[in-house]
This record gives structure tokens, C-alpha cells and sequence, in this order.
């Protein structure tokens, strides 16, 4: 079969990163009979450089038109001067609008032979993790309207202000005052729903659904959308709830707990970068954005580490394992998945070990090495 991947290797460490991961999405292509085409393309910093803008129109043409997208990471301080609207990083956010990319799937993995790399204490941890966050990436309050107002005399001229009345000339408000508003359709959350109910159902069949609905009428939403999928479509799904407060404790108190974990764009985005903690090295950790269909996005959750990119010392595993996710799901190849993360699990098993992860007694590996190992192993 051939594939075509729209790849933007981005800043920092990013083309050295997804070097590594082409190199072993070509020995899988080798294994399994697969062609992988790769339409190079410019985003974030490198964009920039170019075009003046993070977000060219060809790049957002070209990876509509491929069968999946696979990013490096952006970004670099170089840029910080540049407006909002046109850091590096909003070609992230960009891609994911002009791509109807609305739920992120984060796994938080702690494999075996790096228990010892998690500050959890191991009889918590017990060998291994596996807990999967997915996320709502396009609602909510990121997305809401939002504004910074100067009041004069109690007064404003910004309608979202003056329709809640919060100019009320009581002094609760005074000076400059900004807003966030967090708003949820049922089709927005139904959506999610559906996405982390199924994998649930390919997993271990519990679904945990995290909202803060004592406070927030979009989590009583979200909650009541929930138990309506379970009862209607997903009766073979142990559906619970949690407040997201509770969640952050839990996460470090008794990770093993979780399976599936879905909730809202900010609380997602929280508690994600919370379960990458726990495993030890966010250099370990891929993630995937999804639309409709099997079109997707996908990258390491870290960022471009600037002050590493060409010393060899970045860790190339969450973007290799981002093309794992890649095969297993914009492709349906799951057992050419397994090939890279069982290649990754060789490589670990073997003593190999990148900075980031180096302990007493293994041997260090740069970039470049970690990528040829891993390759090799598939």
C-alpha cells in the first residue's frame, strides 16, 4: 500500500527528531510491504523565516490533501517578538481549526524498564502504566469569546461585558477587566464522547469522565451528555465521573486507577501535561489529533527544545512512537504499530538509553544512534 504524509519537522529539535521517526516508519515499510511518501512542507518558526507567517496556505493545502499529517514540534525564542496571531505555535492551533481536528489522544506510558525514571514511588507505579487522555481540542473556553476591557467610570464599551451586566458599578469590577467564556454544544460533546467511549470499548472497557460539574453548567452538560451515550449506545462501558480537582490528586495518588480518561479542551490540557509527569521523560510520550474519519495529526507532546536542537542529545522516542500512532490509526495498521513500539521496548530492553533517561549502567546513545537502533529493530 502507499501512504502520502504531509510533514512539517518545524524548529528547535524537530527535524532531528522525525528524521528518526521516518527512518523507522521506512524499515516498517521495508518489512511490511508499504511505500510512505512524504511531502516536506513549512511550518512554525520555519515558516516564519519564509513567508512572514507560521501557517502557509500551501501547507494547509497540502496536508488536507495527504492522508495524515506528522509535525516535528515549533517554536524557539527568536520569535517571542512576534505578535500573538503569529507566533510559531499557532500553526499548531491553525492546522488543528483547518484540519476539523477535535480530539487529542494522549497515552501516558511508563514502560517497564523505566519505572525507576518515575517520581512515583514504584509500589505505586508496579511496573508499567497505561492510561489514555482524550481530550476535546476545539471547544471550551480557549475558543469562547474573549477580551480585555478597560472600565471607565463603571462603563464599558464591550458588548459580552455589558450583556452580563458585570459593569455594574459596584465595585466588584473596576479598572481593566477580561473575560474567558467556556462554551460547549451537545454536538461538541457528544462527538468527544464517541471518540473515548469506542476507544474504551478497544481497551479495557472503562471510561472515566472528568468534568467540574458542582460549579460549571458546561460540566452538568457534559456530564448528562455522557450518561445519555452510555445508556443509549455503550452499555458495555463503566462509565464514571470525576471532578477534575480530584483527578490531579488521583493521578499521582493511584494512576492504575484510570483507563480512559475524556474531558474538556482546558482541563485536558491540564491534566495531560500532569500524566506526563508521572512517566519520567516527556521525550517518551506521543499523541495524535483526530477528525472525522481516520485523518489525523500527529507529534510528540513535547516542545522544539532549542537549546538542544543540533548537540544529538534529544530523545526521537515520543516521535517514533507518534508514528506508531500514525500507522495504528489513520492507517488500520496494527500490527506494523506493534512493530515500532516493540522495537522501542527492544531498544529499552537492550540498555540503550538517551540523556534524558540515562542511568547507572546503561549505555548512552545520542539522537541519530536511537534512531538507526530503533529503526533496525522493527
Amino acid at each position: 500500500m502507499n501512504y502520502n504524509i504531509a510533514v512539517i519537522k518545524g524548529d528547535g529539535i524537530g527535524p532531528e527528531i522525525t528524521d528518526q521517526a521516518l527512518l523507522a516508519l521506512d524499515a516498517t515499510g521495508t518489512r511490511f510491504g508499504h511505500t510512505f511518501n512524504y511531502e516536506f512542507l513549512l511550518g512554525g518558526g520555519a515558516a516564519l523565516d519564509v513567508h512572514g507567517i507560521p501557517l502557509p496556505d500551501e501547507t494547509i493545502e497540502k496536508s488536507r490533501a495527504s492522508d495524515a499529517v506528522f509535525l516535528g514540534a515549533v517554536g524557539d525564542p527568536k520569535w517571542d517578538g512576534e505578535p500573538g496571531a503569529n507566533r510559531p505555535e499557532m500553526a499548531i492551533l491553525g492546522l488543528r481549526a483547518e484540519l476539523g481536528l477535535f480530539a487529542n489522544l494522549r497515552p501516558a506510558l511508563i514502560f517497564e524498564e523505566l519505572a525507576d525514571a518515575s517520581p512515583i514511588r514504584p509500589d505505586i507505579i508496579s511496573g508499567s502504566l497505561d492510561i489514555l487522555i482524550v481530550r476535546e481540542l476545539n471547544g471550551g473556553i480557549y475558543f469562547g469569546p474573549k477580551n480585555t476591557d478597560a472600565l471607565t467610570d463603571g462603563k464599558t464599551g464591550d458588548g459580552v461585558l455589558a450583556a452580563l451586566d458585570l459593569a455594574d458599578g459596584k465595585g466588584r469590577w473596576t479598572g481593566t477587566t477580561a473575560y474567558d467564556v467556556e462554551i460547549y454544544s451537545e454536538s461538541e460533546i457528544r462527538r468527544i464522547g464517541k471518540v473515548a467511549f469506542e476507544m474504551a470499548r478497544k481497551r479495557g472497557g472503562r471510561l472515566m469522565s472528568v468534568d467540574k460539574a458542582n460549579v460549571l453548567e458546561c460540566s452538568r452538560l457534559w456530564r448528562g451528555i455522557m450518561e445519555d451515550m452510555r445508556a443509549a449506545e455503550y452499555p458495555d462501558i463503566e462509565l464514571d465521573h470525576m471532578y477534575v480537582d480530584n483527578v490531579t490528586q488521583q493521578l499521582i495518588k493511584n494512576p492504575k486507577q484510570f483507563d480512559v480518561i475524556v474531558t474538556s479542551n482546558m482541563f485536558g490540557d491540564i491534566i495531560s501535561d500532569e500524566a506526563s509527569q508521572i512517566t519520567g521523560s516527556i521525550g517518551m510520550l506521543p499523541s495524535a489529533s483526530l477528525g472525522e474519519g481516520s485523518f489525523g495529526l500527529y507529534e510528540p507532546i513535547h516542545g522544539s527544545a532549542p537549546k538542544y536542537a543540533g548537540l544529538d542529545r534529544a530523545n526521537p522516542i515520543a516521535t517514533i512512537l507518534s508514528a506508531a500512532m500514525m500507522l495504528r490509526y489513520s492507517f488500520s495498521l496494527a500490527a506494523e504499530a506493534d512493530a515500532i513500539e516493540g522495537a522501542v521496548r527492544k531498544f529499552l530492553a537492550a540498555g540503550y538509553r538517551t540523556p534524558d533517561i540515562m542511568a547507572a549502567g546503561f549505555t548512552e546513545v545520542g539522537t541519530a544512534k536511537a534512531g538507526e537502533l530503533i529503526a533496525s529493530l522493527v
